[in-house]
């Protein structure tokens, strides 16, 4: 009862998380997860059985209020629906001991990379038209991504929201609204690998009920969430969170000396604490930002 407890706990973070972000569910709840020591394939089986209802919620939402651009999410859906169920494959066949050091390098990536999006990346100009994208960037691009999502038991949002933005092809609401639409072939189709490659018996239901159960209260919080903390303060919370279970998790694998391990984790939480003054400074929410503004102001005047 209490592993269940801690996975819906797992999942209420990890909704809370993408819900505010529109990303981090596998990264935030696959690093979770490895912490207690489940399985890395299970893990990733766990993460996509229970967003199959998510991600079609969520793709049939944008949809519906014509979020989705229907060429660009082929092309990213096709090849990466392919590449999910090689990697979902490849990993039921490989020892937990042995890819785990592997996926935690790869969810460490994951929450540097959120962190520099949200925190270092300077914004740009919004696209005010939807130009089509060309398929030989789209499908290596989901191909990669959906490879590395049923690996690491996250990474498609991250892997391919980012990237659109960044070739200022579509408008953000196209570029969210068709990678959460591709998603859900991807999910299915890492799901459908994982039952032929690992079997119903290897799936903990009570583990992707919990896990679901936990995401779905969330849902409410995080559109509160969202209204409440900008972004950016958000994207350091759940990067540092991602970089601190995931450090852990090659420390204990490569067994360094007790004292070194200490100090590593210490200087990992005061920088976290650093860059999320940074970001409280960055939106002004610190009272010496603000006397700052105050003082410029003053001398304006």
């Amino acid at each position: 009862m209490y592993k269940l407890f801690v996975f819906a706990l797992a999942g209420f973070l990890a909704q809370l998380i993408d819900g505010s972000l529109g990303m981090g569910f596998g990264a935030s709840s696959s690093s979770i997860l490895l912490t207690f020591g489940v399985a890395p394939a299970i893990v990733s089986a766990t993460i996509h059985f229970s967003e199959i209802a998510t991600t079609a919620a969520s793709g049939t939402s944008h949809w519906k209020f014509e979020n989705v651009h229907k060429p660009t999410m082929i092309k990213l859906a096709i090849p990466g629906a392919i590449t999910a169920f090689i990697g979902a494959a490849i990993l039921s066949h490989i020892h937990s001991d042995f890819i785990k050091p592997f996926i935690a390098v790869f969810l460490l990536s994951m929450g540097l990379y959120i962190l520099y999006q949200f925190l270092f990346t300077k914004e740009k100009p919004l696209s005010k038209t939807n130009e089509q994208t060309s398929r030989f960037v789209l499908i290596p691009q989901g191909a990669v991504a959906g490879f590395l999502d049923s690996i690491g038991g996250g990474g498609w949002g991250p892997v391919n929201t980012p990237l659109i933005l960044a070739q200022k092809k579509l408008e953000p609401r196209y570029a969210i609204g068709t990678v959460s639409a591709s998603e859900f072939f991807v999910t299915v189709s890492a799901s459908l690998s994982f039952i032929i490659f690992l079997g119903w018996s290897q799936i903990n239901w009570w583990l992707v009920v919990s896990l679901s159960v936990g995401g779905m209260i969330a849902a409410p919080f995080a559109a509160w969430l969202v209204r409440l903390l900008p972004m950016n303060i958000l994207a350091v919370c759940v990067s540092g969170l991602i970089i601190f279970t995931n450090t852990n998790s090659l420390i204990s694998v490569v067994e360094i000396n007790h004292a070194l391990s200490i100090a590593i984790k210490i200087a990992l939480i005061v920088i976290w604490f650093g860059l999320i003054l940074y970001a409280l400074y960055q939106n002004n929410k610190l009272p010496f930002a603000t006397f700052k503004d105050e003082t410029n102001v003053n001398k304006l005047d």
